[in-house]
């Protein structure tokens, strides 16, 4: 049986309330994440910033305001979208994620995950796309490419701090997601297509003529074998 999901609100508490590790002691407050409950998109970054631990907000700073850019290449908005990072908690002078810091602070992103349950989720640098993926291939590899975690389509890009430091990075990074807006167009169209396929196939004479599929274990040679339901074998997602 699949864990019910739990409630984004329910989560957020569990965080504001959490001591797993010492980052609890330094922050200002937590940084659970932001915007449309029901997304279709989840952005996944790092960790806070100091921007970020004074406002409870991930991105608002100038890697923030970059993205904001990035995500109107890909034909979204902010609020379209839900943003949340590996960790919760600021590390100190905002270095790097520890392996156990990692291990203790991501089930509250697994269970953002579950609740959200996004079709696509965007890893933004080398610490959300390793861990989505569960890979030690690195972002300089994987970014631009459409990857698998379960259900989920994943794509890695780089994370927008990265331009601000190297110029060299923000071709990579708005053609990545100019490729995003694609992605989500390419999978609208195809939506429709099998929305227009069981229309026609609802109201066409055939399908209301044919008779139903014997299921009896004694079919008779020749006879269609009814198949199982594609959905209920989906594999599921790493992170999950």
């Amino acid at each position: 049986m699949p864990k019910p999901h739990i409630p984004l609100e329910e989560i957020r508490a569990q965080v504001e309330g959490c001591r797993r590790c010492p980052l609890a002691d330094g922050r200002t407050q937590t940084v659970f994440g932001v915007g449309n409950p029901a997304a279709r998109v989840l952005i996944v970054g790092e960790a806070p910033g100091k921007n970020e631990d004074l406002q409870g907000e991930p991105f608002v700073g100038a890697a923030g305001k970059y993205l904001n850019e990035l995500l109107s290449i890909a034909g979204l908005r902010r609020e379209d979208v839900f943003i949340a990072n590996v960790l919760k908690c600021r590390p100190p002078g905002n270095r790097d994620p520890r392996p156990e810091e990692i291990e203790l602070c991501t089930p509250y992103l697994r269970e953002q995950t579950r609740t959200i349950d996004p079709e696509f989720i965007v890893t933004l640098g080398n610490f959300s796309t390793k861990f989505i993926l569960k890979t030690e291939v690195g972002i300089t590899r994987l970014h631009g490419t459409l990857q698998r975690a379960g259900r989920f389509k994943v794509f890695p890009i780089f994370h927008p701090a990265a331009a601000l430091y190297d110029s060299s990075k923000r071709e990579a990074l708005e053609n990545d997601f100019t490729t995003l807006g694609q992605l989500l167009r390419e999978s609208d169209a195809a939506a429709g297509m099998h929305e227009v396929d069981a229309g026609n196939a609802q109201g066409s004479p055939a399908a209301l003529s044919t008779p139903a599929v014997p299921t009896d274990s004694n079919a008779g040679e020749g006879q269609a074998e009814t198949q199982p339901d594609p959905a209920s074998h989906v594999e599921q997602p790493h992170l999950l």
